[in-house]
């Protein structure tokens, strides 16, 4: 048992999964966390600062912002929008750059210069300006934000994995699977997959923190969830008129996602420093 979770003694691993943890805390949890509901306005208390400054009210921990709302209240709500983006919109696009990059790689020849080039032209576009255009053409709403990031960003693990599976294709016990009478999809699954997923694992996780930033940017545009449902980009759009009476409205929820990004990011990371046999055998040496 010990050696199954051997990743877990990787200091960033750890903290990289409690921010995510408490973060799934706060969205699974977020109606009896959330002090407040984050869409009540009460205009008799707006802008009122957090509880550490000078006329802060207990009953708005964080503050509220221009039309009377409860800051702490939608950060909280607004966790729900960011991790499930991050979580279906990445495991969308690792579906399909996973198995697009596995048949490249395995088969290769005008396969893989096909898929190589289809690769090579949608990365030729700035993914963020992709996502805008996408969702001009998809419309609104959050169903249509994972969609977009999911046809924007498959090519991240298509690229990436395509090189691992060459490498891993290569080896002698595949080819011994295939002497065995192993189908192509049978070998795909059972000698090239289990040796490409700890890079999988690495890049999902790392995907999940530029799917929070992407719906974080939508949603500051407009093109993201409706008004009525909190989301942090749409709270630092918000925000942006009251700057200089109410900068924490602008910092709580940027600082939100930054904690979020950092810790998808050190969870990456360590699970890529774990995982990766010929990294520990490197560090090793």
């Amino acid at each position: 048992m010990a050696k199954r979770f051997y990743w877990l003694r990787s200091g960033r691993v750890v903290a990289g999964l409690t921010i995510i943890a408490l973060l799934m805390l706060c969205a699974i949890f977020a109606p009896w966390l959330a002090p407040n509901d984050p869409t009540e306005q009460d205009i008799l208390n707006t802008l009122v600062p957090p509880i550490w400054n000078a006329g802060g009210d207990w009953a708005f921990p964080l503050g509220t912002d221009s039309l009377g709302r409860c800051v702490l209240s939608r950060l909280i709500y607004g966790s729900r929008i960011a991790l499930t983006v991050a979580v279906f919109g990445a495991l969308g696009a690792m579906i399909i750059g996973a198995i697009l990059a596995h048949v490249a790689g395995y088969f290769g020849g005008w396969i893989d210069w096909v898929i190589g080039r289809v690769v090579e032209i949608w990365l030729s576009f700035p993914p963020v300006i992709l996502s805008l255009i996408l969702m001009v053409g998809l419309g609104a709403g959050l169903q249509n934000v994972i969609l977009a990031i999911i046809l924007v960003d498959w090519t991240r693990f298509c690229r990436v994995l395509r090189s691992d599976v060459m490498v891993v294709a290569r080896r002698d016990y595949v080819a011994a699977a295939r002497l065995l009478g192993f189908s192509h999809g049978r070998t795909i699954v059972r000698e090239i997959l289990p040796a490409t997923l700890p890079l999988l694992i690495t890049l999902m996780s790392l995907e999940m923190g530029v799917a929070v930033v992407v719906e974080a940017i939508l949603s500051f545009v407009g093109m993201s969830v409706g008004a009525e449902v909190p989301a942090w980009g749409q709270m630092i759009a918000d925000a942006r008129q009251d700057i200089y009476q109410a900068p924490w409205n602008l910092i709580l929820p940027i600082l939100a996602i930054f904690v979020t990004v950092f810790g998808f990011n050190i969870l990456g990371d360590g699970l890529r420093r774990t995982l990766d046999t010929r990294l520990t055998q490197t560090e090793r040496a």
